[in-house]
């Protein structure tokens, strides 16, 4: 088992940034590539980016490109997603999520709980 725990989510005006976070516990955090998803009122979850086990590998959702960075600290069993000119169409609880590889990131096997982002106009 991997349990994971988010943190760092709020409120920001639109163009602002805020960094989420993501501990892990259990197995081997080095094991697992991580990702993050989110999940807006009355939509599907989506993927928005994920990081494979070493760090050397990341994806990104289209329309986060450029704004959003995953990161990934092996040694405090953490993971980031720095998030840059947020729009108010980012607001959505985000949740982090492990997988074996980055490959199969769209069915993580453990999910966090997630951690409200809310972008004011």
């Amino acid at each position: 088992q991997v349990q994971l725990v988010e943190s760092g989510g709020g409120l920001v005006q639109a163009g602002g940034s805020l960094r989420l976070s993501c501990t892990a516990s259990g197995r081997t955090f080095s094991d697992y590539a991580m990702g993050w998803f989110r999940q807006a009122p009355g939509k599907e979850r989506e993927f928005v980016a994920a990081i494979s086990w070493g760090g050397r590998v990341t994806d990104y959702l289209e329309s986060v490109k450029g704004r959003f960075t995953i990161s990934r600290d092996n040694a405090k069993n953490t993971v980031f997603l720095q998030m840059n000119s947020l729009k108010p169409e980012d607001t959505a609880v985000y949740y982090c999520a492990a997988a074996r590889m980055i490959a199969t990131m769209r069915t993580p096997a453990y999910w966090g709980q997630g951690t409200q982002v809310t972008v004011s106009p």
